[in-house]
């Protein structure tokens, strides 16, 4: 694609689907066998790997560190770990899968029976070829994890249980990357990249994270993007910590998770329940042409809770496909690179792109010729005789004249004729250009490339 596009509808037209989605998916491929945890050389091998794709800006937060009401936790990291059989055969096997281990689990080197080994086991009983995801942050304990069908055919027998792990002090990673606006305004895009293999909750939000800052750095843009690649809750609270002051200039967000596989798209809202981005992401949802879910904000889920805390209430959402926790892959094994869908990763590209667009170009305008209707076939702007049949985009003209005061944004006048934003959008340029409208002060387009 060209170094610069001029605008949105250049760049839309650079990409192909098809091959934006497969390169997402190799990326989701090549970071899956990293054991990520909220510290720890994995992580760090994954923000090295996203660096490739885009510059990431790398912070060290010291273990200790106060972070509001919490402490950076000492720094997990693993190299080996394992159940033998009295045999020497090793029946779980963290090299086979990273989540066959609980995370943060402490060394052990012991020899024990079966029934001293069970209450360190977790399966799923209702899914028992699977390996549940299970963690063990902020209580030293350890554990494995196995499909249950494998446990029920564990023999009484001494078992030898080695987890080589280290939790010392160190230090917690995060990556961003700030794509540069023409303002100081900044529209935040968040992310956890802490669980192991875990293709869909967790790298699908990372991998089109990272395509969407590489892509936005193309175009000229009003807003800066601020994208945050961070462990889960500990991360969004050492970041926020540390960032009071740059958090005030966060005028919308998005945390993205589980946007790689095939269901739907849902949307969880900010804690306001109607901040732009809510109307924004609802509105391109709207005119998809595809079944969608709205949801309320709770104070569970993912770091929007965090961004929404009371102290800081930011308006920031969550963006899905399947719903975290309500879908059967979700935290087990079963979240691999098959349930991950090319096509679904470009798809939930596409649609972050039209939100962002729709962000980008929705100003404000005043009617320059406020009585009455002006004559619009005189302009060449009014194809259809005496007013019948009239199109969507004639149409959108005659309700960007009617609301454009100067107090209805194209959100507004699109939300309230039911009309896509992208027709309203394209009718004001047209009657811009003709000098019916004029941007209110402060809310002109940008002009050029802002690097």
């Amino acid at each position: 694609m060209p170094t610069h596009c001029t605008d949105f509808a250049q760049l839309r037209a650079a990409l192909d689907p098809a091959t934006l989605g497969a390169a997402m998916h190799a990326l989701i491929r090549e970071l899956y066998p990293f054991c990520r945890s909220i510290t720890g050389d994995g992580f760090r091998q994954t923000l090295a790997r996203l660096d490739k794709e885009v510059p990431l800006e790398v912070h060290e937060v010291p273990s200790g560190t106060n972070v509001f009401d919490w402490t950076v936790p000492r720094e997990w990291n693993i190299r080996d770990a394992y159940v033998k059989n009295s045999s020497g055969e090793r029946v779980i096997d963290f090299q086979h899968h990273n989540l066959h281990v609980v995370s943060y689990s402490v060394p052990v080197r012991r020899k024990m029976s079966l029934a001293e080994l069970r209450p360190h086991l977790h399966t799923l009983p209702d899914q028992p070829e699977l390996i549940p995801y299970r963690t063990s942050y902020y209580k030293e304990d350890w554990g494995f994890c196995l499909p249950h069908r494998q446990l029920q055919q564990m023999a009484e027998d001494e078992y030898e249980v080695c987890i080589e792990s280290t939790l010392e002090d160190g230090h917690l990673t995060y990556g961003e990357c700030l794509v540069k606006g023409a303002s100081a305004q900044e529209v935040l895009v968040s992310c956890h990249a802490c669980h192991p293999s875990l293709a869909n909750d967790n790298l699908s939000g990372v991998a089109v994270a990272a395509f969407l800052a590489r892509h936005l750095a193309q175009v000229p843009l009003r807003n800066s993007y601020r994208f945050l690649f961070i462990p889960g809750t500990i991360g969004s609270i050492t970041w926020l910590s540390l960032n009071e002051e740059r958090a005030r200039a966060i005028r919308h967000g998005l945390v993205l998770t589980c946007i790689g596989d095939r269901g739907n798209f849902t949307y969880k809202k900010s804690r306001g329940g109607n901040a732009e981005i809510d109307r924004a992401v609802g509105h391109v949802l709207e005119h998809s042409g595809r079944d969608y879910t709205t949801v309320e904000f709770s104070p569970y889920g993912y770091d929007e809770r965090q961004y929404c805390s009371p102290g800081f209430n930011l308006p920031v959402g969550c963006l899905m496909r399947s719903h975290h926790g309500q879908f059967p892959e979700y935290h087990t094994s079963a979240d691999n690179l098959d349930f991950v869908d090319p096509v679904a990763l470009a798809d939930s590209f596409a649609k972050l792109l039209s939100v962002f667009e729709l962000i980008e170009q929705n100003r404000t305008y005043i009617n320059l010729n406020p009585n009455c209707e002006p004559q619009l076939g005189r302009r060449g702007l009014y194809g259809a005789m005496g007013g019948t049949h009239i199109r969507q985009l004639e149409m959108a003209m005659l309700w960007v004249l009617n609301l454009s005061d100067g107090s209805s944004s194209l959100l507004d006048i699109a939300e309230r004729s039911g009309l896509p934003f992208d027709a309203i959008n394209d009718a004001a340029a047209m009657l811009l250009r003709h000098d019916l409208l004029a941007p209110v002060q402060g809310d002109e387009p940008v002009a050029s490339h802002p690097r």
